[in-house]
């Protein structure tokens, strides 16, 4: 085994600097991400305050190492490497561990001071491997978005009308807390993780802006103390990759290698030692579920571009990996999630997805062709992006699962099929469920031994408002 780090608060330790006693933090926690059966990719970022300060939270140069055991007193532990903070990589320590134990919790720590002679541990954390790929075990995971932290501060219109309560405000989000009482097995960050371009008058164009919208959004205690004993997968969106339904084309800052760096420098997504990263993948869950999560962002072609066969989100070499790994894949139930919707329906003034006829309709319409014409079964799409939830059928039979936004102050609700205004004048579109009144909140997706998948929406307190299960088998939905 090579590396490893609980739940509690962020350590402080008083180190000697120059004389005079400096304190260093991990204001921001510890992040487990890309959880697999062996591997789990554990970051956190030094820092030279505990909460913060004018907008932001400096980083602080020092060593730190994660320790991992499979006990919370770390009576057996194993360390990996020790890893300098430095401001190049925005004082992030991040490291790839190997040699992990199927379906196993892992308790871990921080060590870090400003030397290696003077590092203490930080509080204990933990997180869970995937099971065997072949276990029959129950898997849950919770997936969300859209965490507008200028909205949730200071309101849509940036005078504090609409902003939570100044007690939320202080601790987080009140999704991140109903979310850790489920304890699931793995969370999705679908997308929009940060948003630069808000408040509009404030937009992050620069390197040192982007990543104070990290900052302030990863220190507050409820996504310390989520991220703390959950691990997750993180996907992008155009919010935290340049501004709104941004491509890879234009001059606008920042710029596409700017945002595309920055989410990886940000996010614990892949090897830090990875030369050229991919970020579009696919899990083996256990025998039941395989998950694939896509990228939206990087290869898409210009949203300007004349809808047609060569205009894609994905590009052609993701375009054909999802297609292969779908068709080896022989697990029961085969997640697609999404960043952007598929079937909707969405605004019809848009033209950022594959629901938008002026967008990528074809791209998406061929897609569900595709997999009807194979009689895919139990394929289904998560999307995020949209700021409601909903459960909509695709004129092709397949269902999509909409998480919604993750918190109160950035959600609305949304149009229905057969509107004019939508995507979907025509009403070809089967909805099942969507939004009566506008809250934030995520999606829960349970997989059991009974060989059922059970889609739950909750609002951001943990009420739950709509649940439906699919069986095994289960033949595409007819409208």
């Amino acid at each position: 085994m090579k590396t490893m780090v609980s739940l509690a608060l962020t350590a402080t330790l008083m180190i000697a600097a120059e004389g005079a006693e400096t304190p260093l933090f991990h204001a921001q926690g510890e992040l487990a991400g890309e959880p697999t059966q062996t591997t789990v990719v554990l970051q956190s970022r030094l820092t030279a305050t505990g909460d913060l300060r004018d907008g932001d939270v400096p980083g602080a140069p020092g060593m730190a190492s994660f320790e991992l055991s499979r006990e919370a007193d770390f009576q057996t532990a194993v360390e990996t490497e020790w890893l300098e903070a430095t401001a190049e990589r925005d004082f992030i320590v991040k490291t790839k561990v190997t040699g992990l134990q199927p379906e196993t919790k892992y308790y871990y720590r921080l060590n870090f001071g400003a030397t290696r002679e003077s590092a203490k541990p930080g509080p204990v954390r933990s997180f869970k491997t995937l099971p065997a790929t072949d276990a029959e075990t129950a898997v849950k995971f919770v997936m969300g978005n859209c965490m507008n932290y200028a909205f949730f501060q200071r309101g849509p219109k940036g005078n504090g009308e609409g902003a939570a309560s100044a007690g939320d405000r202080k601790l987080g989000y009140p999704s991140m807390e109903a979310i850790r009482k489920l304890q699931p097995d793995f969370f999705i960050g679908a997308g929009d993780s940060v948003y630069y371009d808000h408040p509009a008058a404030k937009a992050a164009t620069t390197q040192e802006e982007l990543r104070r919208k990290w900052h302030e959004q990863f220190v507050q205690s409820r996504l310390v103390a989520l991220f703390g004993n959950v691990p997750a997968f993180w996907l992008k969106d155009d919010h935290d990759y340049r501004y709104n339904d941004a491509d890879p084309t234009g001059d606008k800052s920042p710029s596409h290698k700017l945002g595309v760096q920055t989410f990886l420098e940000q996010l614990p997504v892949v090897d830090p030692l990875e030369k050229k990263p991919i970020t579009y993948r696919t899990y083996r869950v256990n025998r039941f579920l395989q998950i694939w999560l896509l990228e939206g962002r990087d290869y898409r072609s210009a949203n300007s571009m004349t809808d047609g066969p060569t205009k894609s989100i994905w590009g052609e070499t993701q375009k054909s990996w999802l297609r292969q790994t779908l068709r080896n894949s022989d697990a029961t139930f085969r997640l697609i999630i999404s960043p952007t919707p598929m079937v909707g329906p969405d605004d019809a003034t848009k033209r950022d997805n594959h629901t938008n006829p002026d967008g990528f309709r074809k791209e998406g319409d061929n897609f569900f062709a595709w997999l009807k014409e194979r009689g895919m079964k139990n394929v289904f799409i998560l999307c995020g992006d949209r700021h409601w939830q909903y459960h909509s059928v695709h004129p092709s039979g397949y269902e999509e699962f909409c998480c919604g936004a993750l918190n109160d102050e950035n959600s609305r609700l949304g149009l229905k099929p057969g509107d004019p205004k939508s995507t979907d004048p025509k009403g070809l579109v089967k909805q099942l469920y969507s939004q009566t009144e506008k809250s934030g909140g995520f999606l829960q997706v349970t997989v059991s031994p009974d060989k059922t998948a059970e889609f739950s929406f909750f609002d951001d307190r943990g009420a739950l408002l709509y649940k439906t299960v699919r069986p095994t088998a289960a033949k595409p939905a007819s409208r």
